[in-house]
């Protein structure tokens, strides 16, 4: 499954499958499918990512756009950042969203930490460093 297409569709309709579980390269991890209209087309997309839950707030996660370091962001950053909502599945449970993006010393601290649990997420950020600082997005429950 060179093609991201087919790999998206896999992992959603394992994801779907198993109440949010997926195996694989994601075994074990957080995983969230994120529904967003594309910017340009207007058609709607489903992307499932990792996620790391805010632990101060059940309401809030957070969304990593690394596109595993490559040198530009996904589309799907963009489509959330501008739209400022969506919705996601986390687990069985299906909820709307706003979507805020963070930054400066709280961003670094919320990145610092994926890359403590999911140590892969520092390898995206040297691959892109000096290209782009990988942004982090909040979705928080609407």
């Amino acid at each position: 499954m060179s093609d991201p297409n087919d790999w998206n569709a896999h992992t959603i309709a394992e994801f779907r499958a198993n109440k949010g579980k997926v195996g694989g390269y994601f075994e074990g991890a957080p995983i969230v499918l994120m529904h967003h209209r594309g910017r340009k087309s207007g058609a709607e997309h489903v992307t499932p990512v990792m996620y790391l839950a805010n632990e101060s707030d059940p309401d809030s996660i957070y969304v990593f756009a690394s596109k595993a370091g490559a040198p530009t962001n996904p589309a799907w950053y963009y489509n959330l950042r501008d739209a400022g909502a969506g919705r996601v599945e986390v687990g069985e449970e299906q909820y709307p969203v706003t979507v805020s993006e963070v930054r400066g010393a709280d961003r670094d601290r919320i990145y610092a930490e994926q890359v403590r649990r999911f140590p892969g997420f520092g390898e995206y950020e040297v691959r892109t460093e000096g290209v782009r600082t990988i942004p982090v997005l909040e979705l928080r429950r609407a």
